[in-house]
């Protein structure tokens, strides 16, 4: 044997035997099994995958949550205010709400023909950045550097609740999220 071989085989027999014995009718089988998904969700590992939601930003909007590209042209951000001060709340009324279940979600956003940088923000309905307490109450998450034609990944757990998203670099509506069991 090499050294440290008989460590390892003690560890697979202090693992193993309790299954092996067990009088309730698991089988060598199960016990298996049952390490095999422990050790799937062991700490280091990859936890199970998070449902991915795709989100394609053109000037001024979120295709997905207004069903099509509207045609909006944009060359800085005060395109898409003057664009959505005379549009935005129609958009909004006729806009898809995203309902999700609670968990984990990747946010993959694209920059598809915005000139400039984006970004992307999902945050709890009544979240006020101005307030310092809900930096660590609420959930927020948000990033930039969305280049024209990059894709970014925002990670974030979602909770039940209401939440908003929107892009404040090429100001977009801020789009419905609900989220129940």
């Amino acid at each position: 044997m090499f050294p440290g071989a008989e460590a390892r085989c003690n560890v697979r027999k202090v693992i193993l035997m309790p299954f092996v014995n067990m009088k309730a009718g698991l089988s060598l089988k199960a016990g298996l099994i049952l390490i095999a998904g422990a050790a799937l969700n062991a700490p280091g590992r990859p936890a199970m995958a998070q449902e991915i939601i795709t989100l394609t930003q053109t000037p001024c909007q979120f295709i997905e949550a207004e069903g099509r590209d509207l045609g909006f042209t944009s060359q800085a951000a005060a395109d898409c205010e003057k664009i959505n001060a005379g549009t935005g709340t129609e958009r909004l009324a006729k806009a898809r709400t995203l309902r999700l279940k609670p968990g984990e979600y990747i946010f993959r956003v694209m920059n598809k023909n915005v000139p400039y940088d984006l970004g992307f923000w999902i945050r709890e309905r009544d979240y006020d950045w101005r307030n310092p307490l809900h930096k660590v109450s609420k959930i927020s998450v948000s990033g930039g550097g969305l280049a024209p034609g990059t894709t970014k990944d925002y990670k974030v757990t979602l909770k039940p609740g209401e939440y908003f998203y929107s892009c404040p670099l090429n100001p977009t509506p801020n789009y419905r999220i609900v989220v129940e069991e």
